[in-house]
């Protein structure tokens, strides 16, 4: 089971970063920083307070072209990102010629695009999997057509959305890749403690994580 955990969309930036090291130091392998209103310089700042050695573990949602100065481990392309195709084509390119080898992930919310989609990607981020923790949203979809679709499409699929640790046994059983950690872990009292127990409970349950 391959963890991946998401940045909150805001935060604090002073605390959070030290938060995030001490995931890294846990063993995640994989954070994504999704700062959408971040402008580059907040980006690099809060790259900064990142000792170097956990940069490789860092998947950015914005601002792509820092992979050229940062030895990140991939980005993110958004919705809005696909829109602008010439400029998506021109960063890709810049990337690809500093950095032999970078992942690219997405996030899909219907199942057809898990059919249609024609580009290749190392993982994508399928949701909403279960209804909400904040309750904003419900699953979009039921275990029959999850599982019909990860069997077919040729895509890694990473459950987001609603995922705590309750949750673990359902994705395992679903067929999921992995799972992203979000509102759970952030709006935990203890953010550390809680990504311990979501080991532990992959432990007990015997699910290796990737």
């Amino acid at each position: 089971m391959k963890i991946i955990v998401l940045s909150p969309s805001t935060g604090d930036p002073t605390t959070e970063p030290a938060l995030v090291v001490k995931l890294f130091e846990l063993g995640l392998e994989t954070f994504h920083l999704r700062k959408p209103r971040y402008s580059t310089n907040e980006m690099k700042e809060y790259l900064d307070k990142i000792p170097p050695q956990f940069h490789n573990r860092i998947v950015i949602h914005s601002h792509h072209r820092l992979c050229l100065h940062y030895s990140l481990k991939g980005i993110h392309l958004t919705r809005t990102h696909m829109k602008r195709k010439f400029r998506l084509w021109i960063n890709l390119r810049l990337i690809n010629m500093k950095r032999s080898r970078i992942t690219i992930s997405t996030s899909f919310r219907k199942l057809a695009s898990l059919y249609e989609e024609e580009n290749k990607y190392d993982y994508v981020f399928l949701s909403p999997i279960f209804d909400s923790i904040s309750g904003k949203f419900q699953a979009g979809f039921n275990v029959h057509s999850l599982k019909a679709a990860i069997s077919k499409t040729p895509f890694t699929i990473i459950a987001r959305g609603g995922v705590d640790i309750q949750k673990m046994n359902k994705i395992q059983e679903v067929g999921f890749f992995g799972l992203t950690l979000n509102s759970s872990l952030w709006n935990s009292p203890d953010p550390i403690t809680e990504f311990i127990n979501v080991l532990d409970e992959l432990k007990r349950l015997n699910i290796p994580i990737e």
